[in-house]
This record gives C-alpha cells, structure tokens and sequence, in this order.
C-alpha cells in the first residue's frame, strides 16, 4: 500500500490531477500494482479525504497546546513516529490539525508500532493531500527510510 502511496505523489501534482477511483485503480493495476495493495491504498486514501474534512474546524481554531498521547496511541504508534510526528510539528512543518490527520491515518496502519518509514509516508501524503509547500529538505527527509535509502 506504501509504495502505491509514494506512486501517487511522484506522479501526480496534486490529489485533484488523480483520476476518480475506478480509473485510477485500473491505472495502479497496470503499472504492476497488486488489487489488493491497490484497494488498501484507496480505501486509505478514502479515510484521509474522510478524516481531513472532519479537521476542517479544527483548522479554524488557533491551537499553541501540547498533545498528549493516550496509552493506546503510544502503543500503537510507537516512540520512533511520535517523536517524528512532534518533530514535524516543532519545525513548523505540520501544523496542530494536520497533525492530528498523521495521527489519524497512522492508527489506521495494519502495523504495531508503525514503523518510522511508514510514519514519513503517510505525513508525505497528508502534506500533498493539502497540497502543502513543502521544503527539499525536508522532502529528503519523507522520502528517506531508516537506511538512508530512497522510498521510490
């Protein structure tokens, strides 16, 4: 599903330049895509349209406190993505609701604790899915996994 996900933002510009489900799901099949990666991927990306139109209004509010995770986030997410995630966030990169969208989308993740290259994606794509600037640098940095090599 990850590499699907990585697909997208390397070839599509913005999430409204991506086809409608069908067209695009025929698409990823043809460029070598597993049906099963591609429907975890648009079913993902479904909660990310779901769970961004829910922070709308959390958007709309000017928000300078601390997040406290629960047990079972810290469980679920791990000490590596949260400490990611609050990185993120401390460099002015991730904002509170966009945030609480990595939040969202990484508890959705199949895996326990979610790895660190994994965090970076899916903070990749709540990024894109905004169609937020985002700085080489830190590109680099979403775009790398733990080894130093390239997602793509």
């Amino acid at each position: 599903m990850y590499d699907i996900l990585v697909y997208l933002f390397e070839n599509y510009y913005t999430p409204q330049a991506c086809p409608a489900a069908d067209v695009l799901a025929k698409r990823l099949a043809a460029a070598g895509f597993e049906h099963d990666d591609i429907d975890d991927a648009l079913g993902w990306l479904y909660g990310l349209a779901e769970t961004t139109e829910r922070c709308v209004e959390l958007a709309q509010v000017s928000t300078t406190g601390v997040r406290i995770y629960a047990e079972s986030e810290y469980r679920q997410l791990g000490t590596e993505s949260i400490g990611f995630i609050s990185f993120l966030e401390s460099a002015g990169i991730l904002p509170a609701p966009l945030r609480e969208i990595v939040i969202d989308r990484a508890l959705a993740s199949p895996e326990t604790p979610v790895p660190l290259s994994c965090t970076k994606i899916i903070a990749l794509m709540v990024l894109w899915s905004q169609e937020a600037e985002i700085d080489n640098l830190v590109l680099d940095e979403l775009l790398d996994d733990e080894g130093g090599r390239r997602l793509h």
